[in-house]
């Protein structure tokens, strides 16, 4: 695996070909992060290549590289109606890749950190990186080039004589390496064909969601970068014309007072009329003061994750806010004119058609300007949600599982909970209580109606932007339906 040439140079690829497309962030800053390391970085993008295999003949017919990564950035799409398991496609790539090169095959992104071991296991691949690889890249490379022992390497995941070990990550200061270049990923191409560009301004998920897997990605401490360094990226895609961008935080207020702060500086820097923003964001905390703030630095929209309108489920979902914070929320946003959008998860524990009906109802009362509708919690490993599943009892047997049940204890491929109490006909019966309020968008199979928002291959996402719409995707699909209901 160490004898390979001196060259220093790494090909970073992405095999994500979803359409729209969606920035591959993590390779502009990896390959920032290995130039800044004297260790040169190619991208190879596979979302624009109709052959993608001609794509990768062709790099390798003129390149020779030391290392190949690879990005994986979802393991499925999290639908409970469509369950699609992305991970065959991903091991054609990587199998295609390892035909055309001797280098070894490095995989890495958040897809990859929630399940490591199972995914290079599926893959018959040997080295990835948990967590941020901005400072284990480049430093694996280098012990590998040098014939120096590169096992410990933090963040390392890699495949021994017993099996596979792991490396706990080193959380690296965000501002550590300077603003990014972003020059490596075709930015100006996503904006064309995927309606808005992207940024970090933190990493990192201090929140006790049963189901979340942002933490083995991104680790359970807010790590913030400088308003500085974020408005400094912000107005380096500015002057590439990347004017609509997504703000790739869990939560951007989270910290308050650091959201607070970016705005600030973009208004300094008179970015506020010249870029729109969208962002992810908990409903708590969230004024008045916040969405005119939000407004006055270019904020076209937010995404609230709120799961659920009832306290009860709330709090099973272990989330810390209550139905009445939701409300306030809402009510700031309305007063200052911020579009936002509340993103249910529902059918997870403890939820019963009455839960549903209330959080339904509540939805239409606070009057968001989407609302998004996905039945269904997709279990992933080393969540609290798979601990609570695995106290049950065996798998087989609970009633509240779903998808791919048998003979996949580790959750690897796609399992959904979906509460029994809930009862055979719940799609039937939430559809009814929604009783065709253009407002609620649910997650469907791709290319099924005009009030599906899953991402994945929408057909009528693509055809928006390809006529101009840009923005988040929720809030594309919500401007063409008023567009087209005023026709």
């Amino acid at each position: 695996m160490c004898n390979f040439a001196m060259s220093h140079r790494v090909l970073l690829v992405n095999p994500n070909r979803m359409k729209p497309p969606v920035t591959p962030i993590a390779l502009d800053y990896l390959a920032d992060a290995l130039s800044r390391h004297g260790i040169g970085a190619d991208v190879l993008d596979l979302c624009f290549h109709q052959d993608w295999r001609a794509a990768v003949d062709g790099y390798f017919a003129h390149n020779a590289v030391d290392a190949v990564g690879v990005t994986l950035r979802n393991i499925d799409d999290t639908t409970f109606a469509s369950r699609e398991f992305f991970l065959p496609d991903f091991r054609e790539v990587t199998d295609y890749l390892g035909s055309r090169t001797g280098a070894p095959i490095m995989v890495g992104g958040s897809g990859f950190s929630i399940m490591p071991e199972d995914v290079l296991s599926y893959c018959s691949l040997d080295l990835g990186i948990v967590g941020d690889g901005e400072e284990s890249l480049p430093l694996l490379v280098r012990r590998l080039v040098d014939g120096e022992d590169w096992r410990a390497v933090p963040g390392l995941v890699y495949r021994d004589g017993s099996g596979f070990k792991r490396n706990a990550p080193a959380w690296r200061d965000l501002d550590s390496g300077g603003v990014p270049g972003r020059s490596a990923v075709d930015n100006q191409r996503y904006l064309a064909e995927g309606g808005m560009g992207s940024i970090e301004t933190k990493r990192g998920c201090p929140g006790g969601c049963i189901y979340c897997v942002d933490a083995p990605s991104k680790g359970h401490r807010l790590r913030c970068r400088s308003p500085q360094s974020v408005v400094g990226e912000m107005e380096s895609l500015l002057a590439r014309s990347i004017d609509c961008l997504h703000l790739c935080d869990a939560e951007f207020n989270l910290p308050a007072s650091h959201a607070h702060d970016v705005c600030r500086e973009m208004i300094r820097r008179g970015l506020g009329e010249r870029i729109g923003w969208y962002a992810y964001a908990s409903p708590v905390p969230f004024d008045g003061d916040t969405a005119a703030l939000y407004r006055k630095a270019g904020c076209r929209g937010i995404n609230f994750g709120v799961d659920s309108a009832d306290d009860a489920i709330l709090r099973a979902l272990g989330r810390d806010f209550t139905s009445e914070d939701l409300r306030r929320t809402a009510t700031a946003c309305h007063d200052h004119g911020l579009v936002f959008m509340y993103d249910l998860l529902l059918g997870g524990p403890e939820e019963t058609k009455e839960t549903l009906s209330r959080t339904i109802e509540a939805m239409k009362q606070m009057y968001p300007d989407r609302v998004g509708a996905a039945l269904g919690v997709r279990i992933f490993p080393g969540t609290r949600l798979a601990g609570l599943v695995r106290q049950a009892g065996p798998l087989e047997s609970n009633r509240n599982l779903h998808g791919a049940v048998d003979g996949n204890e580790r959750f690897f491929r796609p399992v959904f909970y979906l509460s029994a109490e809930l009862g055979e006909d719940v799609p039937q019966h939430l559809e009814k209580l929604i009783d065709g309020d253009e407002r609620f968008l649910f997650m469907k199979p791709p290319q099924t109606g005009d009030m599906n928002y899953n991402y994945n291959d929408n057909s009528r996402l693509v055809e928006a932007i390809r006529q101009g719409y840009r923005g988040a995707f929720w809030d594309i699909l919500r401007r063409v339906s008023e567009r087209a209901g005023a026709a």
